[in-house]
């Protein structure tokens, strides 16, 4: 019998003991559906005060010291049961804030070290000289925290695991100058403008890019879109030179967690065969909202407020929203000015165009459920997840078509596939017809009830997603180029 492919799941945040955004949901639902399909996945986190409360009755692995760190690895479990590597370092991560910013909402001085002994702790774990009698096949990072993994494993010459970077945001690459890195043990042969060197900076991603055995991306749409200068983020050529070890895997989303049918925080539940039920959703949505109670169509967004979402040019589109008989509501939390920008424009139409500044979950599926249509102008989207979790609530997104919306948002005038209304350019424009496009389709019951349920009869779990992440570890292992 075939032992299970063992995989160490590097990552700088995990649903629900730490999460800033999609890395966090996808951290903790991956490893989940890969442990579903047999393999033997355990997770490996920072110790910042909130992992370490969820593990607090965890026992020491063992202490190993990485870069002069000293570090405690807790033997833990997720809530889901996945098994968690802790690294207890108080020096590095048992401060207050979030996993990279203080408080006041500033960088921490010392992330290049934080991240580069994390990055450097999981390369030790995915080698010959790892104190755990467990060893990885594969050791897959998760974007910059986790990319000097891959760089460090490159210039091992004893036996290894194989490393993949997973790309979640390439607008975020971890640069650093580079005395930040004199504490960090990197081979002086990385340092260079072929290796980790940006523009006399030195980036993570970078190093990652050039030197793990394979790079995947969130949605194939994105995989190809970075390859270009336009979203390449000034590393397009690099990831040109590697589109052979380039993969685009689109993300899933949990099911359970959002599923119409029995949503804790939806005041009226409903599926495919009792949409009926819907509206009262809207109703109460527009109650919470503090907006006008009318039978005009509702759009709604909850986003993080920034401009890759396309705050702006829903600011820009207000007034011509409101005049196409829309309601809109926003919820969201960023960019201060994007955040006026939104209150000024709801200032100029109270009782038709609401905003809540907060990140509120029970708030965000009710949005799902009780809103027409859904906003997502992005200027770029590797993935999102929004435009699925709309689609199974029976609420089809306007979307732009970039990255993963265009992946999942169905919007080819073919009435038998249509989930979605498709922006082809992010300007206020195109967001207005596309809105205009849904208003007139809901003119039309029968033909908004199709567009519906073609959504909610997608299948958008983790189950399809963690099947080709398993094609990609069965390949690098496969693969006799690294000493693994």
């Amino acid at each position: 019998m075939t032992a299970p492919l063992k995989i160490l799941f590097a990552t700088s945040e995990c649903a629900p003991v730490v999460k800033t955004g999609g890395l966090g949901d996808v951290s903790a639902a991956l490893p989940f559906a890969l442990r579903e399909l047999g393999l033997d996945v355990r997770v490996l986190l920072p110790g910042y005060p909130s992992v370490l409360a969820a593990a607090a009755d965890a026992p020491e692995a063992c202490t190993l010291e990485v870069l002069g760190f000293s570090i405690r690895l807790l033997d833990a479990r997720l809530p889901s049961g996945v098994p968690l590597l802790v690294a207890d370092c108080p020096k590095l991560y048992a401060r207050g804030g979030g996993p990279y910013q203080a408080d006041d909402g500033d960088d921490w001085d010392d992330n290049a070290v934080r991240f580069g002994v994390f990055s450097r702790l999981a390369a030790v774990l995915g080698s010959s000289a790892s104190p755990l009698d467990w060893r990885p096949d594969v050791v897959h990072c998760n974007d910059w925290p986790t990319a000097l993994a891959p760089v460090y494993m490159h210039f091992d010459s004893s036996p290894r695991a194989a490393s993949l970077i997973t790309i979640h945001n390439l607008a975020f690459q971890g640069q650093f100058e580079a005395d930040r890195l004199s504490s960090l043990a990197v081979a002086p042969a990385a340092l260079g403008m072929q290796g980790m060197e940006f523009y006399g900076r030195m980036s993570f991603l970078k190093g990652a890019l050039v030197y793990a055995d394979a790079i995947n991306t969130v949605s194939p749409t994105y995989a190809r879109e970075i390859q270009g200068q336009e979203l390449g983020f000034g590393l397009d050529g690099v990831l040109r030179s590697r589109s052979d070890r380039l993969y685009g895997v689109l993300n899933g989303i949990d099911t359970a967690l959002w599923n119409p049918l029995d949503d804790p925080h939806i005041p009226n539940h409903y599926g495919p065969l009792t949409l009926e039920r819907k509206p009262a959703n809207k109703r109460a949505l527009r109650t919470r909202m503090g907006l006008n109670a009318s039978d005009k169509p509702l759009a709604a967004m909850v986003s993080r407020l920034s401009h890759q979402k396309g705050i702006d040019l829903l600011a820009s589109a207000a007034d011509a929203l409101i005049k196409l008989g829309v309601q809109v509501a926003v919820v969201g939390t960023g960019d201060r000015a994007l955040m006026e920008q939104l209150q000024v424009a709801a200032a100029r139409h109270p009782g038709d165009f609401a905003i809540v500044i907060a990140f509120d979950e029970a708030l965000a599926h009710l949005i799902e459920a009780g809103a027409d249509m859904f906003l997502m102008p992005s200027r770029f989207e590797p993935c999102g997840m929004n435009q699925m979790y709309s689609q199974r609530y029976g609420t089809p997104p306007i979307a732009n078509a970039t990255g993963g919306l265009f992946d999942t948002v169905f919007d080819d005038g073919n009435d038998a596939t249509q989930t979605g209304f498709l922006m082809r350019t992010a300007t206020p424009e195109a967001l207005v017809t596309a809105v205009g496009r849904a208003v007139t389709a809901m003119k039309d019951p029968k033909g908004w009830r199709a567009i519906q349920l073609h959504g909610m009869a997608k299948d958008f779990g983790w189950d399809g997603p963690a099947r080709k992440y398993r094609e990609i570890y069965q390949k690098l292992v496969s693969d006799t180029t690294f000493a693994g």
